[in-house]
This record gives structure tokens, sequence and C-alpha cells, in this order.
């Protein structure tokens, strides 16, 4: 890394930083799990740093190829509560398991932090006063998109509504309120290690599934309004349609391995890519018959009605950007649908549940000198 690598907003400070393990969090472990993410990461770890009250941050990359890894080692040289770990499956599954099991030994809490996101001054007390107060073994947060590009606005606007959320407890401000899921944020490390953390074979989704298992072990989830969070949305189209598309692929993998009733809000987009086959079908029938153009109309109707409840939205907050919700929740009802239904019609097992997690044992990140962990503690 070059020594000439700055970050805008980050001055470096004297070596190794302020004191660390002396402070309130110090059971606590937080985990950012990270893929190119040089965009968000300087002011997201700035905040988590500037409040961790002595919790250890562990940034575990999937093997970003931007200037993600050297934002992390370079801020590392003046917080010795800062760690790079490489995560080698990618996912960001395996990475909080990963990262759990490297240095979660002797530490009561787990916080997990998305780098795509912004996070509020105090976050974490915030979140240890909830558990606290409601007895809570996780506790979750809401999710509020926010936008700077034309169509990523667009794609907040959509999620910030009904049209792209369906009313999910987690994507608008709300009540505290006991749920069966949440935007993932504190675990009682304990309990989480116990039922086997994250499900690496999920890819996305992963949060609902562990969700079952949480109650399903005696777990009670909290969600708490007073420590909401703002997410960033994809920038274009197409990372919206794949993410969604792998959305839909884990939300049918969750429904393989814990059985439930789907909700209205989850069966509606289903019937968007039926919807499309049959308007293709309608329109290559329509030369010989051309009342088989009906066959067409449930996909008009979806499409229009997401056209102008997105209309209505940027005419709400007199945007031509919010204008396009309408265009970002078809994009996200078609991949999801799209990959759930992939999923659904695929024979491919499902692994085994997730067992046991068990501590490992490595250097104390908290020693003068580490700068990164990999298989093992790597000492200047």
């Amino acid at each position: 890394m070059s020594e000439a690598f700055s970050i805008p907003g980050i001055s470096r400070g004297p070596e190794g930083g302020s004191a660390f393990g002396e402070s309130r969090n110090g059971d606590v472990l937080i985990v950012v799990p990270c893929l190119n993410e040089e965009a968000h990461l300087p002011a997201l770890l700035r905040g988590l740093l500037g409040n961790a009250h002595g919790a250890l941050v562990v940034v575990a990359d999937g093997g970003s190829v931007d200037a993600s890894r050297e934002i992390v080692t370079l801020l590392s040289r003046k917080h010795a509560n800062l760690v790079l770990l490489d995560n080698p499956q990618r996912i960001q599954s395996a990475a909080v398991n990963l990262a759990a099991r490297r240095f979660g030994a002797g530490r009561n809490w787990l916080l997990r932090i998305d780098a795509h996101a912004h996070y509020p001054d105090g976050f974490l007390d915030s979140l240890r006063l909830s558990a606290g107060s409601m007895r809570a073994s996780s506790v979750v947060v809401p999710m509020v998109t926010s936008g700077t590009a034309c169509f990523q606005k667009a794609a907040a606007a959509a999620q910030n509504s009904v049209l792209g959320t369906g009313g999910a407890p987690h994507r608008h401000l709300g009540r505290g309120q006991w749920v069966d899921h949440g935007h993932h944020a504190l675990f009682d490390l304990k309990l989480f290690m116990a039922v086997g953390g994250y499900d690496e074979g999920f890819s996305a989704n992963e949060d609902s599934e562990l969700d079952r298992r949480l109650i399903a072990a005696g777990g009670r989830i909290w969600l708490e309004p007073q420590a909401a969070i703002t997410y960033f949305p994809r920038r274009t189209m197409g990372a919206l349609f794949r993410q969604y598309r792998k959305y839909g692929i884990g939300r049918a993998r969750n429904l393989k391995r814990h059985p439930v009733p789907v909700k209205l809000r989850q069966m509606l987009p289903l019937a968007v890519v039926p919807s499309i086959l049959m308007a293709l079908i309608g329109l290559a029938l329509a030369p010989l018959r051309i009342e088989a153009l009906v066959f067409a109309f449930p996909m008009l109707c979806w499409m229009v009605a997401a056209l102008v409840a997105g209309a209505i939205l940027g005419c709400r907050a007199r945007s031509f950007c919010d204008a396009g919700a309408g265009v970002a929740a078809v994009t996200m009802h078609a991949g999801w649908s799209l990959g759930f239904i992939e999923e659904t019609l695929s024979r491919q097992q499902l692994p085994a549940p997730p067992q046991p997690l068990g501590f490992e044992s490595v250097v104390p990140p908290e020693m003068r000198g580490v700068r990164r962990m990999s298989g093992e503690a790597l000492i200047a």
C-alpha cells in the first residue's frame, strides 16, 4: 500500500490510537462484511471507531479489488481495535461466522454492521440499552433507504413505501415491538454460537433464516425504532434486479428449511414472472387470434399500477427521480419472483442445518502490531 494513500475526513493519529479494552463495550464484537465498499468504508469506520468504546471492530473482506483493504489497513495503524480479516467464502453469512469464531471468545455481544449503510451516533449504546431493558436476545432495527444518483433515488423511494416492501415492519419507522424478523444488528453472542450462526448455504435471506432458529431456541427479537439506519440501494437497474433475484432465491430456500405460510405481501410478487410469461404467450398467439391479447392483461395491470404508484410518490416528494419508483419496483418484483420460482423448481437439496459454532484461539488483536488476520495472526 502506498504511504501517499489518504482517506478524506480521516487524519493520521498517533500509532495505536486510544486505549482499547478499558471501556464499557469491551465485551462487544463488531463485524463488518465487506466487498468493494471503498465509497462507504471511510465514513462508516470513522463513525464505528468513534463510538466503539472498547469494542473490537473486524472488517471481514471477501476479496475486494478496490481500495477497501487499504482503507482498513491505514486506519488500523491508529486504532488498535480494528482488524482486517480475509473471508475466502466471500458471502456475508460466512464473514460473520468466521469473525465470531475467531474473535468472539470472552465477549458477550455480536454487532453486525452492513458496509452499504449509515449508522447514527450512539448506535451500539442504544442497542445495548434496548437489549438490557427489554431482556432481548437480539435487537433489530428499521431501515430507511436514501440515494444520490437518480435511479438510486427511485429505488429508495420504492423501498421506503409499500410499493417496494409490502409493509414489512422493519422497512419503515414505527413503534418498538417484538418481531419475528428485522434488519440485523445486535445478538447475544452465546445464543448466536449455540444455534450455529448464519447458514453459509444462504447467500441471501440468511438473516431471516437465522431468526427462525433463534426464536425456536427461545430467543426474543426486539425491533428498536430509535436506532434506525440509512441504507444506500443499488445504483443501476441491473444491479437491483440481481440483488432481488438473490433475495427471491434466499426466501424460497428459507421456506424449504422452515415451511411456513407465505405472507400476502410476498405472494403478490410471486405472480409477476407467470404474468410476464402469459403476456408473451398472448402476444405470440395474437396474430392468429386477437383475443389472445387478454393474456397480457395481468402484466399490464401490474405495470400500470406500479408506474402510477411511482408517479404519485414522485409528485408527493416533488422529485422527478422519485417518480421512477415504479420502474424500480417493477425491477425488484421481477427479480424476486424469478429467483423464488427458480429455487422452488430446483431439485438441489439443502445442506444440513448449521451445527453449534465454537471459538478459536488466536493472537489477541489488542496486541500492538497486529494488522491483518487470515489463517494466522500476522504480527508486524
